[in-house]
């Protein structure tokens, strides 16, 4: 792949796909990075050889730290470092009573049949990351759904893939962020349900706490990994910016 984006041509002789001498007939610029996830052997494997930036499923803080040391050790035996990501939900308001009362919403909404055909199909994916989700959500149950404080897995019941959702006041999910930057997270991949409203609401709650903090320890010459900055620089957060508006209108 990246040899393609730099312009080279490439040979494969694979077991099911064979190409020769394959070019791209317009190289992009600049050079797209890997982003990449899994979490069995040859997907680690893939990830410490090839890939920009590592992203695991939101699992609790001690198992993140597993994977990240795991990840960590395959890809310095490649002779690299690679950064690494998380892949979460966000459930975020101005109060703990609000945010949890919006996840009881979402979890009335699943009546025990669908979760219980969702469980079942899920139980049959070979893919380890999708098994590892599922025993974070007891296979199916209701009960214990916060799996670390502010980490519930209720989404994981009716859907798979990425199922577990940062719930709370604005400074609690700051401060679950700041527990995984902590950890060497440096990216994460967030959304919710539905996608828009909860990125207004994190746009206007979480940002502005993290770029304070970021601003902080930088007046302290500290580490700022994970906390967020302005993509444009310096600027007030959080801030409306309308695409392609002008000063003024003609």
């Amino acid at each position: 792949m990246r040899e393609l984006c730099e312009g080279k041509s490439v040979d494969l002789h694979g077991e099911h796909l064979r190409v020769t001498d394959a070019t791209l007939a317009r190289v992009p610029d600049p050079i797209p990075e890997v982003y990449f996830g899994g979490s069995s052997p040859i997907a680690g494997q893939i990830a410490a050889r090839h890939v920009d930036v590592y992203l695991t499923w939101g699992e609790p803080p001690a198992q993140v730290a597993e994977k990240i040391a795991w990840i960590r050790k395959l890809a310095a035996k490649e002779g690299r470092t690679i950064r690494l990501g998380i892949r979460l939900h966000v459930i975020t308001r101005d109060t703990p009573e609000q945010a949890w009362a919006e996840a009881n919403r979402l979890l009335d909404g699943f009546d025990l049949e669908t979760v219980a055909s969702v469980q079942a199909g899920l139980a049959r994916s070979e893919s380890e990351g999708q098994q590892r989700m599922l025993a974070l959500n007891r296979g199916g149950s209701r009960d214990a759904l916060e799996i670390h404080p502010n980490l519930w897995a209720g989404i994981g019941l009716v859907r798979g893939g990425a199922g577990t959702v940062l719930v709370g006041s604005h400074d609690e999910v700051t401060e679950r962020i700041k527990e995984y930057a902590a950890l060497g997270i440096e990216e994460f991949v967030l959304s919710g349900y539905p996608h828009l409203e909860e990125a207004c609401w994190f746009g206007e709650g979480v940002l502005p706490r993290l770029q304070a903090q970021a601003q902080a320890q930088a007046q302290t010459q500290t580490q700022t990994q994970g906390l967020w900055q302005h993509p444009l620089g310096k600027q007030d957060a959080p801030s409306v910016q309308v695409p392609f508006a002008g000063a003024g209108s003609r």
